[in-house]
């Protein structure tokens, strides 16, 4: 799975490594994106995202809104790709049930509890909800002064991209959730400017190369 805050090129990498998996697996690959905002599943996630509980993040508590997330990926692995995952095929996620660990963690400031959120959210979308844990998980490492440039340049943006401030603490969660579980982290800046993306999906594709084998 694809993971890294936002702005940090998750669609277009996940994108790129799904068309060379196509061409150079002998197994079959299927593409899956979270939130599925084509999905009925969404229907709470989208209007948390639009404000409709609170203008900031930390108006939603942790718990309630990794909840929203954590069903929307439960009806799309239910009607969408647990038959492909059963049989076995290469799955590429943008985005998992680790982007609940990182953007909702950071509302609980308290260790102690923040652990405890992170054991119960594991508990809550791999054990009780029968979720897939991943084999690999690939962060990408934008750093928030250029990832933030990027996000301006769309057009509409959602409670988490207007508030600066929650993206930085996001990408610090990332950097220590990485460390604290061995994720594999792709630096994707050099000198306060992007890495180039053809650059990029080939340090991707050689760590999903290694986990395949």
């Amino acid at each position: 799975m694809i993971e890294g805050s936002d702005g940090s090129g998750k669609a277009t990498q996940s994108r790129k490594l799904f068309d060379r998996l196509k061409v150079e697996s002998d197994r079959s690959v299927h593409k899956i994106s979270f939130p599925d905002y084509q999905s009925a599943s969404s229907a709470l996630i989208k209007m948390y995202l639009r404000g409709e509980f609170g203008a900031r993040p930390s108006d939603v508590d942790a718990y309630a809104a990794s909840t929203f997330y954590a069903v929307d990926r439960y009806a799309s692995f239910r009607t969408d790709w647990k038959q492909s995952y059963d049989a076995g095929d290469i799955i590429i996620a943008d985005r998992y049930v680790t982007s609940n660990m990182a953007h909702q963690s950071i509302k609980i400031d308290e260790p102690t509890e923040r652990r405890r959120f992170l054991d119960w959210l594991d508990n809550f979308e791999y054990d009780k909800l029968q979720l897939p844990r991943p084999d690999l998980v690939i962060f990408l490492d934008m750093p928030p002064s250029i990832a933030e440039r990027l996000i301006d340049e769309r057009h509409k943006l959602d409670i988490h991209e207007t508030d600066r401030e929650y993206l930085r603490r996001c990408h610090r969660a990332y950097k220590e959730l990485a460390a604290q579980y061995h994720w594999t982290v792709i630096e994707c800046s050099i000198d306060d400017a992007p890495r180039g993306i053809d650059e990029i999906s080939e340090e991707i594709f050689a760590a999903v190369r290694e986990a395949i084998r």
